[in-house]
């Protein structure tokens, strides 16, 4: 499996102050994003969510790891009862009137070989998460 990061980058129509409370304010990340009971973004916070595919829902542990505010926040990602350690990285530019969001998931290779872990999955997950739910909450 590669141990390429997975990254991928979009822009929105929005000001970079509404996508940072998009991706750090529990109230609106449970709009577009998972379930989250509770976030904060500080370094140690630690969260879990669930979430999956059709086959298997997944416990989703994860711990903020670096704050930059208002451009920044990383997260480790790991699976309760799984092996694997991954990082998410959200990074925030200002293009123009709008926001560049520079998404990186480290650490994709360390999970098991599990048709759920494959990195096809993960793609399609974060393609369909940040150019669909994400940019059509921040562009409605």
């Amino acid at each position: 499996m590669s141990a390429e990061p997975f990254v991928i980058e979009r822009i929105y129509n929005a000001p970079i102050g509404k996508v940072w409370e998009a991706i750090t304010n529990v109230a609106k990340m449970r709009e577009w994003y998972f379930n989250i009971a509770h976030f904060k973004p500080e370094v140690g916070f630690e969260f879990e969510f669930t979430g999956g595919d059709d086959i298997k829902q997944y416990r989703h542990l994860c711990r903020v790891t670096q704050v930059v505010d208002g451009s920044k926040i990383a997260y480790t990602w790991t699976y309760d009862e799984y092996g694997g350690d991954s990082e998410v990285t959200w990074e925030l530019f200002t293009e123009g009137e709008g926001t560049r969001l520079k998404l990186t998931h480290t650490g994709l290779e360390t999970f098991p070989e599990l048709p759920s872990f494959k990195r096809e999955n993960f793609v399609g997950g974060w393609t369909h998460i940040t150019g669909v739910s994400l940019k059509e909450y921040l562009e409605k």
